[in-house]
């Protein structure tokens, strides 16, 4: 019939049940058991951690200090960054900064150094007598924090017994030497901070401290000190104008009569470079008429050589019959004549000076 499940055996089904179920249950209590063991030993792990062991940061040295045990004391080895075992009870860890550390002695805090330690400015007086509040930066660090560790202790115990105490006398020695005036020269003014570095140097090496820097930030004087001040640098201004404007016009002065000396040079150059000229024409214009004129001479020399040679060449042999030739040369042009050729007046073509004399050409001699 429906709706009705037959059984080999009803008693059966019941008992395989519980079984199931105890099977379960005891299953369940043993992976209780295992998470419980795990999560203690996990719990007992995290404290052993957090007991046991100390975390340097990358910033810090680490110290450690054995209160029981053989090796009791400061221990002489300095950690470094990392995870390092200590046992509680008989051993301490403690760290000192290694990065560099910042004093700033200052009346105005908001303008110090993110970080940095802030004391009151340093009151300073000057080697004239009178008072000035300096803002100072002093930049250092811990060199050996085995050294500071001992001589000065764990913790800002190397600020507040270690560098501030030695901060304001320090400057006093030295920025001290400063008069009212030197403090607006800043050659002076660094030459005095570094002075002051090695003072501080000096005192603080013995500690394990060193400093990098000393830096002159900003200085006050009282209203009264500070106007004499100004009222002063305005009149020593004033009289070194004055100077400045005297050898101004001195050198101004200079530099026009340097120029008059020079343009009256220049103008003596050129008179003297026009006379040289003028002398270098009229000795070219004398050589040239000098010249000249010799070969003038030389023309009219070679013109009377020329003559004297042409006479003496008509008075030599055959002279006369050369003569003949041109007188008959002349005679040629002659249609007709009739002249005696005999007596006293008889023409002779070769006796030249009778045929002259007779024409009334030229007086006999």
């Amino acid at each position: 019939m429906f709706g009705k499940r037959d059984y080999e055996d009803d008693d059966d089904r019941p008992s395989k049940g519980k079984k199931a179920a105890g099977v379960l249950v005891k299953a369940l209590h043993g992976a209780g058991m295992k998470l419980k063991i795990a999560a203690g030993a996990f719990f007992l792990l995290m404290i052993a951690y957090f007991i046991c062991t100390v975390y340097i940061e990358p910033d810090e040295y680490g110290i450690k200090v054995v209160k029981i045990g053989m090796h009791r004391g400061v221990q002489t080895k300095v950690y470094g960054p990392g995870l390092h075992p200590v046992i509680p009870g008989t051993q301490s860890m403690f760290a000192l900064p290694r990065n560099q550390q910042v004093l700033e002695l200052t009346k105005y805090s908001d303008s110090a150094a993110l970080g940095a330690r802030i004391e009151k400015a340093a009151h300073i007086q000057t080697s004239d007598g009178f008072f000035v509040d300096v803002d100072v930066s002093i930049l250092y660090r811990i060199k050996d924090p085995y050294l500071t560790f001992t001589k000065i202790g764990p913790g800002k115990l190397f600020e507040d017994n270690g560098i501030i105490p030695k901060a304001e006398p320090a400057l006093k020695a030295t920025l001290g030497k400063l008069t009212t005036e030197d403090f607006y020269n800043p050659f002076k003014r660094v030459d005095k901070a570094n002075e002051a570095k090695v003072v501080l140097n000096a005192e603080l090496a013995a500690k394990g401290i060193e400093v990098d820097q000393v830096l002159v930030r900003y200085f006050v004087y009282s209203p009264e000190i500070q106007r004499n001040i100004e009222e002063k640098k305005l009149k020593d201004q004033l009289v070194f104008t004055n100077k400045s404007r005297a050898a101004a016009a001195k050198e101004a002065a200079l530099v026009k009569k340097t120029e008059e000396e020079g343009r009256a040079n220049v103008a003596v150059r050129l008179e003297e470079g026009q006379a040289y000229v003028a002398r270098k024409m009229g000795e070219i214009s004398q050589y040239r008429r000098t010249k000249r004129a010799e070969a003038d001479l030389l023309v009219q020399l070679a013109e009377a050589s020329k003559v004297k040679l042409r006479n003496e060449a008509l008075q030599g042999a055959g002279a006369e019959r050369m003569v003949g030739l041109k007188m008959a040369d002349v005679y040629k042009g002659l249609e007709t004549i009739v002249l005696p050729s005999d007596g006293a007046n008889g023409i002779n073509p070769l006796d030249l000076d009778k045929d002259l004399k007779l024409f009334d050409i030229r007086e006999g001699k």
